[in-house]
């Protein structure tokens, strides 16, 4: 899930940070990314000079450059929240990640004006008409490139208004996330996506020169044994010249009897044996369907189910072998 923040000046984003932060929420800011740019200048970072910054930005990059800077930092496995969020380009940059909400945080004038005294800032305007002035500057713009909070505080999602009590403000945001969430839905792979995903994870440590190939055995969903081709233990891998068929590229099904390298469901059975582990009855998962030695090996050990991923080009004898051997075999693609 994904929080944007919107608001005035001293509306309370902060405070919404921090309490978002305590609840595992990963925190950025939209302004970080002018800061680094401004640092880079040697500018000094007051807030004339983040929107003058900001704006030159969106002018030479486009409107929702900020928003896309931070969308690329972002990953999917984790809660964010993101500050500062002032221009609607930024907020559709968001909504492309497809797990974003927008909150506008609020509070009214003179609240927010009170707080700006109380933080003694000397940049901050020091009478109520200019703190009014400076922020009817910033809130509609008919340039694109430009802030436009009230264009911003439109999209929003909820409304959190910040005017009494920390506690009251930590109730509306409970109340906020709990209406939501109804909305957000967690994605999950299932078991046939998630261990062949694991299968081709396993597959990039194959040391072979012609083909990455691996497998991963299952037992009552948990893994079990895992394998993926190469040459043998204590033996030159291929990849530094150890399968001089593979080394020379031979034609595929040719001088199958010179090849060095242990196949990855070959691999996989070899370590559970090795280890003193029973793989009957488990189901494999490999990245390409067996060939006929493997499927030999397969059906001996007492492996009840394959699942592949591609077809090996040479498998056709091997499934008509597995068939009737009684062993279910289906495929499960995944890019």
């Amino acid at each position: 899930m994904i929080i944007g923040l919107t608001g005035e000046n001293c509306a309370g984003k902060s405070t919404v940070a921090e309490y978002l932060m305590k609840k595992s929420f990963y925190y950025y800011s939209l302004s970080d990314v002018i800061r680094e740019e401004l640092k880079a200048t040697g500018k000094a970072i007051t807030r004339e000079h983040l929107i003058e910054k900001g704006n030159a930005l969106r002018e030479e990059f486009g409107p929702g450059i900020l928003g896309k800077k931070i969308s690329q930092k972002l990953q999917s496995d984790k809660n964010y929240v993101i500050d500062s969020i002032r221009n609607p380009a930024e907020v559709e940059e968001l909504k492309k990640l497809g797990r974003f909400f927008l909150f506008y945080v609020t509070a009214p004038d003179k609240v927010r004006f009170e707080r700006t005294k109380a933080r003694r800032r000397e940049e901050d305007p020091q009478t109520y008409t200019a703190f009014l002035e400076i922020e009817k500057l910033e809130m509609e713009n008919a340039e694109k490139t430009k802030q436009n909070l009230k264009a911003t505080f439109a999209m929003a999602e909820k409304k959190i208004v910040n005017d009494g009590e920390l506690n009251e403000l930590y109730e509306s945001l409970d109340l906020a996330l709990a209406e939501i969430s109804d909305q957000f839905k967690l994605s999950r792979p299932g078991w046939d996506e998630y261990f062949m995903r694991i299968a081709k994870v396993v597959a990039s440590r194959s040391n072979c020169v012609k083909r990455k190939v691996a497998a991963v055995i299952v037992k009552d969903k948990r893994i079990i044994s895992t394998g993926y081709n190469g040459t043998p233990r204590g033996t030159r891998n291929c990849s530094e010249g150890g399968c001089p068929r593979c080394n020379n590229f031979s034609e595929s099904g040719k001088n199958l009897e010179e090849c060095l390298c242990s196949h990855g469901e070959e691999n996989a059975i070899v370590q559970a044996s090795y280890h003193g582990i029973s793989i009957k009855d488990s189901v494999i998962y490999t990245t390409f369907s067996p060939c006929l030695l493997c499927t030999k090996m397969i059906i001996n050990a007492g492996i009840k189910e394959v699942v592949y991923n591609v077809d090996y080009p040479l498998g056709e004898a091997a499934m008509k072998l597995l068939k009737d051997a009684g062993v279910k075999v289906r495929q499960h693609k995944v890019e």
